[in-house]
């Protein structure tokens, strides 16, 4: 499986680039792209359109905005492509999603088997206590650029399906008592912190605490290899964690 990176010089890139030379799910390292021009082992662009190596999956630990130029160059390439950044705006979501009609995608706020299970406990006990208080606390390390993150308003739409009625409130300050329909949602940021969620659940006479915590980034690496390999021979369409889990 030879996967074209893109975000080659960031974080999780280095992390992918590294499975992909212990031969992870089979994974082989062919190009990648990046906005830093890079000498490396294999060929890394900073344009799609100069691209001349051939790959079986795209793998995108980039930045959301460079989504575009990356879903064009995988719809005239028939390239499956796995969606691993987040932050993206409803522009750049529709492009996903029409995107999923040409090719196979697969997209997910967040690449961990432990948060996809985190989501099923969070939706069943959100299902079997309906008057409960929902609140979730995400807290991830001070270089973080979006704003909650993608994977906790995966949780809160979520608990939404089973929930219809709830919606969302972003932290609280000054006066500000909750209604029963409220999900709050509050992003914590400081030092190097990989990635902690927390889902509380808490009725009048009993609180359940749902957790997550990622110890490392290669965790997410893991997963986009997994996706990866997923992807390959399937159909055009859009495909998540809960596809795979």
């Amino acid at each position: 499986m030879k996967i074209l990176l893109s975000g080659f010089n960031g974080h999780m890139g280095k992390e992918v680039a590294a499975l992909c030379a212990a031969g992870y799910r089979g994974a082989e390292l062919a190009v990648g792209v990046d906005i830093v021009p890079t000498e490396a082992a294999v060929p890394v662009y900073t344009d799609f359109n100069a691209i001349k190596e051939k790959a079986d999956v795209i793998v995108d630990f980039s930045h959301h905005s460079a989504i575009v130029p990356l879903l064009a160059y995988a719809k005239r390439t028939k390239t499956p492509v796995v969606v691993a950044t987040t932050g993206q705006n409803e522009a750049e979501l529709a492009a996903i999603t029409e995107a999923a009609k040409e090719i196979p995608v697969f997209f997910s706020a967040n690449m961990s088997y432990g948060v996809a299970l985190l989501l099923e406990l969070a939706k069943k006990t959100a299902a079997a206590l309906p008057e409960a208080e929902i609140e979730i606390i995400e807290k991830h390390h001070d270089r973080k650029i979006d704003a909650p993150s993608g994977t906790a308003l995966m949780l809160a739409n979520g608990i939404m399906e089973v929930r219809p009625e709830a919606f969302t409130v972003m932290g609280r300050s000054g006066h500000a008592p909750r209604t029963k329909a409220e999900i709050g949602i509050h992003s914590l940021r400081m030092g190097n912190v990989v990635g902690e969620h927390e889902v509380i659940v808490a009725t009048q006479n009993q609180t359940i605490t749902l957790k997550h915590e990622a110890h490392s980034r290669a965790l997410f690496a893991e997963g986009a290899l997994a996706a990866a390999a997923f992807l390959c021979g399937k159909e055009a369409g859009l495909y998540s964690m809960k596809d795979m889990v």
